[in-house]
C-alpha cells in the first residue's frame, strides 16, 4: 500500500504528531508513505529526517501578534494562484490512500481524484459533537473547509460519547524521569516575549523556561530563554511540574499523559483554541485563563490542586495496525478499542 500523508507545518503539534505516525507506520513493510507538508517555508523545518525526501507547499497559514490572530496579516498573505497551482498538479495516481493532517493542499487534491481519503487529526473531531466555544459562521465554515476529507480520525481528550480517538502522544525524547518542583516549562509563541519575562520575574521561587521564536539560550534572574530545540525542549518537558502554553492540542496531550500541572491561554480569535480551553475546563484537566497576568499566574502557582495524568495508549502504532490490515475494523469499533485501554479520570463520574 502506498500512502500519501499530508501535514500542516504551521504548528509543531502537527509535526510531532506525524513523527509518531512515521515511526509506526514503519513497523509495517508493506506499507510506503510519502509525506507532504505545507505552512511554512522548507528552510523553516527541522529535524526532519524520518520524513526522508519530503515534498513541501506554500499551503495555508495564519499569522498572529501579541496573542490574537493578526486577520490582515493573515488574508495578505494567502496566494491563491499558488495554492490551487499546487493542488491541480498534485499527481495521486500512484497512491492506494491520501492522508491529510489538517493539509489543504492534499486535501483538495483527493477531492479531484478517486484516490480514497483519511484525515487524522485533531480538527476533525469538530466534525462531531464536541465542546465548541467562540464559534461564528465564518469560523465553522474555515474549520470545516480548510482541509476536507471524506472520513476522519478526529482525536481529543475525551470521546464525549462521539467516534473520535484519543491523542497521539511522542514522548520519544522526554528523557527525564524526575520533575523539578519549582520548574516550569513556558511555550507561548504567540505572546509578546519581553512582557512575559516581566511576569515571571515576580515569582523568584520558580524557575521558568520560556520556548520563543528569535530568542538566545540566555538567562534573566528566574527565567531562561529557549530557542526552539526538540531534544531541549522534551527534556525540559519532561522535568517540569507546571507547563505554561496556549491551548494547542498535542503540547496539552503530551503535558497530561506526563501528569502535569497546566495553565493555558487560548489564542485570541481562533475558535479551535477557545473551544480547546473550554473542553479542558468540562474535563477539570487543566486552568484557562484568557489573559496570563500576574493575578491569574500567582493563583495558578499557590493554589492549584493535584496534577490530573492521564494514561492513553499509543494510538500512533494502532492506526497504523488498522490502516495494514485494511482498514476493516468500523472506526466506531476501533474508537471503543482504544478508549477501553485509557486511563484516567472519567468524564461526568
Amino acid at each position: 500500500m502506498k500512502i500519501l500523508y499530508g501535514v500542516q507545518g504551521t504548528g509543531n503539534g502537527h509535526l510531532s504528531r506525524a513523527r509518531a505516525m512515521a515511526k509506526a507506520l514503519a513497523q509495517y513493510p508493506q506499507i510506503e508513505v510519502d509525506w507532504l507538508f505545507s505552512g511554512r517555508p522548507r528552510e523553516h523545518y527541522f529535524d526532519m529526517e524520518e520524513f526522508g525526501h519530503f515534498k513541501c507547499c506554500a499551503g495555508l497559514t495564519f499569522f498572529t501578534q501579541n496573542g490574537c490572530i493578526d486577520t490582515l496579516r493573515t488574508l495578505t498573505n494567502i496566494r491563491p494562484i499558488q495554492l490551487w497551482k499546487d493542488i491541480r498538479e498534485l499527481d495521486l495516481s500512484a497512491y492506494d490512500l491520501v492522508i491529510s493532517d489538517y493539509e489543504p493542499v492534499t486535501a483538495w487534491a483527493q477531492r479531484r481524484s478517486d484516490t480514497p481519503g483519511l484525515g487524522i487529526g485533531h480538527q476533525y473531531a469538530f466534525n462531531h459533537s464536541i465542546p465548541i466555544k467562540g464559534s461564528n459562521p465564518i469560523t465553522r465554515s474555515l474549520m470545516k473547509n480548510f482541509a476536507p476529507m471524506p472520513k476522519g480520525l478526529g482525536l481529543h481528550w475525551h470521546h464525549f460519547d462521539q467516534t473520535i480517538l484519543p491523542p497521539i502522544v511522542d514522548l520519544e525524547h522526554c528523557t527525564s524521569n524526575q520533575q523539578v518542583e519549582n520548574k516550569v516549562l513556558v511555550y507561548l509563541p504567540f505572546e509578546n516575549t519581553h512582557h512575559l519575562l516581566d511576569l515571571l520575574q515576580h515569582f523568584p521561587d520558580y524557575h521558568f523556561y520560556v520556548y520563543a521564536p528569535n530568542v538566545q539560550n540566555q538567562r534573566f534572574g528566574n527565567c531562561h530563554t529557549r530557542g526552539f530545540s526538540r531534544e531541549g525542549f522534551k527534556h525540559d518537558l519532561a522535568e517540569a511540574s507546571w507547563v505554561l502554553c496556549n491551548s494547542g492540542f498535542e503540547l496539552i496531550s503530551e503535558a497530561l499523559q506526563l501528569g502535569k500541572r497546566i495553565l493555558c491561554k487560548p489564542v485570541h480569535g481562533q475558535m479551535e483554541q477557545h473551544s480547546n480551553g473550554a473542553a479542558l475546563e468540562q474535563l477539570g484537566l487543566a486552568r484557562v485563563e484568557d489573559h496570563i497576568t500576574l493575578s491569574s499566574l500567582d493563583s495558578w502557582l499557590s493554589q492549584s490542586p493535584d496534577p490530573v495524568k492521564m494514561d492513553y495508549p499509543d494510538v500512533a502504532s494502532a492506526i497504523a495496525r488498522w490502516l495494514s490490515e485494511g482498514r476493516t475494523q468500523s472506526m466506531q469499533s476501533f474508537s471503543e478499542s482504544l478508549w477501553n485501554q485509557t486511563n484516567g479520570p472519567v468524564y461526568g463520574a
